[in-house]
């Protein structure tokens, strides 16, 4: 107990000091953790995609459109247990300019898309109004909430892709199964869409953005893949069949610099912890080496002396770390406020809170250790000379 008031009384010793390297353990903590989870939203897609689902997309890019002729024989693949399909819409909602503006506007098979995707809960009396009306959509209630969509509504939307005006009704609003579900996203008829370029450009008629395949047996996917790819390997629009979390880790990939880029600066954020504590550790020790031999002329031991340079130290860390993780999640929640469609999910991961704590803990253990050792060896004599 007497070491421990030692220890308190040393940290509170210099004030502004202790402050000062708590504040920068505290920012810097908290960079790193905000880092993290930039890095875990950014491949949020990729942790939730299901077990047994499939995406079948152009083999050349998925910007190419597949024919709609290929549903029947996909869904005809032994250990194919259901297949749909649906079209990237685009389009400008209101201000283009406005990020917040932005959203996935998708055209979707309406009889089957939704059996394929358990983890959107829309009610049974929603989802018959969205597929009993030509121009109805459903949207996610984090895309409702964001942007005051209620039942009803009508939703305008000037298209790029697929030119001219278009208006689609609110007939639903599903909520995710769990909080990996992306809620963001506006989902309408693809036979809707289907029409309007038969009157507009003929030429598009009848192409669809990608098939989504729900397998029997996760096992058979590379089966079923290879045997779909197979099937149109000598057409005009060859496919690529890949399990979901492989055509997730697709679009992340393409960002594969900016993540490898915040992860190297997460970790030179290590570096600077210890190096803020270490700084202050060093300081703190050199001019107590007087003290310190002192204390051994009276009978205190070398484990005592660690003791007090340790205890400093971890305590600097710990409530360094704790600040900065308790400013970690505001960070986050201002990132998910400020991109609610690009960061659909955006969570503190409990492998980022244990991998800032222990950064924390390691660094005030490593800060106090050479100064500890130098008080170790140091000569009672010499100490008892030191001016620090």
């Amino acid at each position: 107990m007497f070491v421990l008031n030692l220890v308190l009384k040393n940290t509170l010793r210099h004030k502004l000091r202790t402050l000062l390297t708590i504040f920068g353990i505290a920012i810097a903590v908290a960079a790193f953790g905000f880092i993290r989870t930039i890095v875990t939203a950014w491949s949020a897609g990729v942790e939730a995609s299901a077990q047994n689902r499939m995406i079948t997309r152009h083999a050349v890019s998925f910007i190419l459109p597949l024919p709609y002729s290929y549903l029947d024989r996909i869904a005809n693949v032994p250990g194919v247990s259901a297949a749909s399909f649906a079209n990237w819409f685009g389009g400008v909602y209101k201000d283009a300019a406005d990020f917040k503006n932005f959203f996935p506007r998708i055209a979707v098979e309406s009889d089957t898309y939704f059996d394929l995707y358990p983890e959107f809960i829309i009610s049974p009396d929603q989802l018959a109004l969205f597929k009993a009306e030509r121009n109805a959509c459903i949207v996610g209630a984090k895309l409702a909430a964001e942007q005051g969509f209620a039942l009803g509504d009508v939703i305008p939307i000037e298209g790029d892709i697929f030119p001219g005006r278009w208006e689609f009704t609110v007939r639903g609003i599903y909520r995710g199964r769990d909080r990996t579900t992306d809620e963001t996203q506006m989902f309408f008829h693809w036979k809707y869409l289907n029409e309007r370029i038969r009157e507009m450009q003929p030429a598009r008629e009848g192409m669809v953005g990608w098939y989504v395949i729900q397998v029997d047996r996760p096992d058979d996917m590379p089966r079923v893949g290879g045997e779909i790819d197979g099937m149109f390997e000598n057409s005009r629009a060859r496919t690529k069949t890949e399990t979901e979390r492989e055509f997730q880790q697709s679009f992340v990939s393409m960002s594969s610099s900016i993540i490898t880029s915040l992860k190297a600066a997460s970790y030179l954020i290590v570096g600077i912890i210890l190096l803020v504590l270490a700084n202050t550790i060093v300081m703190s020790a050199r001019e107590r080496m007087r003290e310190y031999a002192v204390l051994k002329t009276i009978g205190f031991s070398g484990i005592h002396i660690v003791g007090l340079i340790g205890g400093e130290s971890m305590v600097i860390a710990i409530l360094g770390g704790a600040i900065g993780l308790a400013l970690t999640f505001p960070a986050a929640g201002a990132l998910a406020a400020a991109f609610p469609t690009f960061f659909p999910i955006v969570n503190v991961e409990p492998l980022t809170i244990i991998i800032a704590a222990g950064v924390s803990l390691a660094a005030g253990l490593v800060a106090a250790m050479f100064p500890a050792m130098r008080a170790l060896r140091m000569n009672t004599a010499d100490g008892l000379r030191s001016v620090g």
